[in-house]
């Protein structure tokens, strides 16, 4: 048999764009919507209160902590680093806005913006300690974790505290329209205002070159120390916000503000598709990966499903996504 025969018979291989429009990869690009609506529809049926405009508006106001949460936690994931220290620099930081208002006087504007101003220093510092001083990321974090859980006990004494003001606390309080929050709107806007930076910036394509290929990205002229700095800060800052936020909806400072946001936080851009490797993923996969957390949590106190078993479905999730991001990696690249 000859070579042109052999030509002839061979079937070409697919690449990787082949590979991209199958109804496989449709799925795994897809995934995190699929299990949303999969989810809602079982809810529903096993409880028709789920469908209520109260769960729905219970549903934004929950969303919005764990959504800014997640805007911070995506950002050194998209460099391939990580920071443990997001859900304890927003309970730190919101003590810290709190206590400035109540025992130094500062207008409530004012202490809020000190609190946010030292969550995005806190962020600035892990991003110079892992980049200057190379430290481990996971480590770093870790050890700015656990530094930030004990000062807040220490601040609070391990008391609660409650006074915070009418001022304060409005924004996780007000509502317009037949009761719909407004809380849920600083999440809208920072979800916008992170996607034009992420799409649209210079420093937004810095971002995801550096994630991809951060040897590449230094031949090619890009600061990638300077560049995981400004993503570390700019982490910090959301965290801040998230932190003045939830204590607007809690209208009080508990010692160990925001620890059990922690297996969340990671979780959410993870399942919505923002890579461990670094360099992909975007705000609407955290979006997705924020709702489908928040359905889980409120759908299963819903139908009276104990609240232990919801930490264990989301290590479970948590795990599924990490899967399904490896096989992403393989597929395409």
């Amino acid at each position: 048999m000859d070579a042109s025969t052999n030509t002839g018979t061979a079937k070409p291989a697919k690449s990787k764009g082949d590979v991209g429009k199958t109804p496989l990869a449709w799925v795994l690009q897809n995934v995190v919507w699929i299990w949303l609506v999969a989810l809602v529809v079982l809810f529903g049926l096993f409880n028709e209160f789920f469908f209520t405009v109260f769960n729905m508006q219970n549903i934004m106001v929950q969303a919005t902590v764990l959504g800014m949460l997640g805007l911070a936690m995506c950002l050194p994931l998209l460099v391939a680093e990580i920071d443990l220290s997001i859900p304890a620099n927003m309970g730190f930081s919101s003590a810290v806005g709190v206590i400035a208002m109540n025992e130094l006087g500062l207008p409530w504007w004012l202490a809020a913006g000190t609190g946010v101003a030292v969550a995005t220093g806190i962020g600035f510092f892990n991003g110079f300690c892992i980049t200057r001083l190379r430290m481990v990321s996971l480590i770093q974090t870790l050890s700015m974790m656990i530094i930030l859980q004990g000062a807040l006990l220490a601040m609070t004494r391990g008391r609660t505290l409650t006074e915070l003001g009418d001022s304060y606390v409005w924004i996780g309080q007000a509502s317009v329209g037949g009761g719909w929050p407004v809380m849920p709107l600083v999440f809208v806007a920072s979800l916008i205002g992170l996607g034009i930076v992420l799409t649209r910036t210079v420093f937004g394509r810095c971002i995801y070159a550096v994630g991809g290929n951060p040897v590449a990205s230094n031949s090619a002229g890009i600061r990638v120390e300077a560049t995981k700095i400004k993503t570390y800060t700019l982490a910090g800052f959301l965290a801040g916000v998230a932190g003045f936020l939830l204590a607007s909806w809690q209208m009080a400072i508990t010692s160990n503000q925001g620890e059990s946001f922690l297996l969340y936080a990671i979780a959410a851009p993870i399942i919505g598709g923002v890579s461990v490797f670094g360099g992909r993923g975007n705000v609407i996969g955290v979006m997705g990966g924020v709702l489908l957390l928040t359905v889980i949590q409120v759908g299963l106190a819903i139908i009276s499903v104990p609240s232990f078993y919801v930490g264990m479905i989301g290590g479970l999730m948590i795990f599924i996504a990490v899967a399904i991001d490896a096989l992403r990696v393989r597929m395409f690249g």
